[in-house]
């Protein structure tokens, strides 16, 4: 494994900027993920360090190597694809031992045996070897996508949303597998979703980027407890945090240049309204069976938060909110800390 950095890397298509003066270090044996919306420029970045992309501005370097200018095949990178992107024709067997067997990269077939089997038992799908890739289901054929990659044991690995086609059971499951896999073989691993479950579970830090700047980088709970700005902090949080005026409701002491609170579901204590001091209402609770959304209307202002499932609310239950060390933010959208 090696550390990965790109200092200044900017890349163009035409009058379209992708990427803008990025920098990012990935430590050795790092699992760090690029988190944003489509076409926010994760998919592109990666496609610079494979070295598929060129960058037009800035470096690239791997193992303390610059190899900005160099092609794929000298980079020593493994790309798991969106896309399974299986040989049909081939077994579960041969599919993993492709990489080993390129001209490029050739090894003794007794080695690629050996590989070939260890990797098939770390994805726990040793008796599938020798299915044809058809034959697998969805999880199966992203183990064995996963595995192709794994087997070559590179200096660090690149996923490009490779969990997004499974249904969600599979993708709860793949997550653990995937960061299990990755400490098993303290694997450099750079990684890019629009998924935050998949961010805040798996990384070791998350990239936040947005239209080709990354905007934040930091641990999963820096990130989600303290965001830079607005952008960032509605990039995590289930349900999504909620951005109300500053005088909408009771908070305290609060920073003169704040404009905007961002109330999260542990900011807000809400109780049944009594002695006609109601401030919003009830307006529709989803029943999640470990815990409710609890949706309230405040004037003309919606907010979701969470409560426990044996919570005494009901549907147009007149309420009273408080907000209790909610985040700020500036006009412009950048946070103000007190």
């Amino acid at each position: 494994m090696a550390e990965v950095q790109l200092q200044g890397v900017t890349k163009r298509f035409g009058d379209l900027v992708a990427i803008e003066g990025m920098d990012l270090t990935v430590a050795d044996g790092e699992f760090v993920v690029l988190l944003g919306p489509t076409g926010a420029g994760k998919t592109t970045t990666l496609r610079l360090v494979a070295g598929l992309e060129k960058a037009d501005e800035g470096s690239i370097h791997i193992g303390g190597q610059d190899v900005t200018g160099a092609p794929p095949t000298v980079r020593d990178v493994s790309f798991v694809f969106q896309q399974y992107s299986l040989y049909p024709h081939l077994s579960v067997y041969d599919n993993l031992a492709f990489p080993l067997r390129s001209p490029a990269r050739r090894v003794p077939e007794e080695q690629i045996r050996r590989r070939v089997t260890e990797i098939a038992e770390m994805l726990r799908i040793p008796d599938k070897l020798a299915n044809k890739a058809t034959q697998l289901s969805g999880g199966e054929m992203q183990r064995v996508a996963i595995g192709r990659a794994l087997v070559r044991a590179p200096q660090i690995y690149l996923m490009d949303e490779p969990l997004s086609s499974l249904d969600a059971k599979l993708r709860a499951d793949m997550r653990v597998e995937l960061k299990r896999i990755q400490k098993e073989l303290g694997a450099t691993l750079l990684y890019v979703t629009h998924d935050q479950i998949e961010a805040m579970t798996m990384a070791n830090r998350i990239g936040v980027i947005d239209h080709g700047r990354l905007i934040q980088v930091g641990a999963p709970r820096t990130i989600y407890e303290d965001p830079d700005n607005v952008y960032v902090a509605t990039r995590l949080g289930q349900p999504a945090i909620n951005l109300i005026p500053r005088d909408l409701l009771p908070a305290g002491s609060l920073p003169a240049t704040a404009a905007t609170i961002g109330a999260r579901t542990e900011h807000i204590r809400i109780r049944k309204a009594d002695n006609g001091n109601a401030q919003g209402r009830v307006q529709w609770i989803e029943h999640l069976g470990d815990q409710n959304h609890l949706h309230v209307t405040v004037g003309e202002r919606k907010i979701t938060t969470l409560v426990e499932p044996d919570s005494p609310l009901e549907v147009d239950d007149q309420v009273t909110l408080e907000l209790v060390n909610p985040l700020c933010f500036d006009s412009a959208g950048a946070r103000v800390r007190a």
